[in-house]
């Protein structure tokens, strides 16, 4: 699993609006915050989306982007991002190979674990925020910015 203080391993993944993104893109230009999650339309998930979609506004003003990651395919992050009015990009891991290179997969291997990673401008992991509890990964996200 990746550590904090470590620089993050590079990815280049599908987001639901058909572009390309990769991590080294946005490295020396923007914080991120990647949240991996198991699955779309989850009660769980879908409250951590809306929670990171309302404080979107708020991470922009400190130079974040937010990428949410899981195995569903684009077209299953289309219609969760439109009916759920997601303002950033939902990318596609359908053989969770960055979930792996991440250490984000729990469950035997089968699911994402939920687990959010702070990235600085540098490419090098900031903070990770590990189980259950929306609420704990959006006040840990909140704290970084205060």
């Amino acid at each position: 699993m990746v550590k904090e203080g470590e620089i993050a391993p590079d990815f280049s993944l599908e987001s639901h609006d058909g572009r390309t993104i990769s991590l080294h893109d946005f490295v020396g230009k923007k914080n991120m915050v990647l949240y991996f999650y198991i699955r779309d339309n989850t009660p769980g998930c879908t409250a951590e989306t809306c929670g990171f979609r309302d404080m979107y506004e708020r991470l922009k003003q400190h130079d974040f982007e937010i990428f949410g990651i899981s195995p569903d395919d684009t077209e299953s992050h289309k219609k969760f991002a439109k009916e759920h009015d997601v303002p950033f990009l939902l990318l596609s891991d359908k053989g969770k190979d960055v979930a792996k290179a991440y250490g984000a997969l729990g469950m035997m291997g089968l699911m994402n674990k939920r687990i959010t990673f702070v990235i600085g401008m540098d490419g090098k992991v900031k903070k990770i925020v590990e189980g259950l509890g929306a609420g704990k990964h959006l006040d840990a996200i909140a704290k970084t910015m205060a």
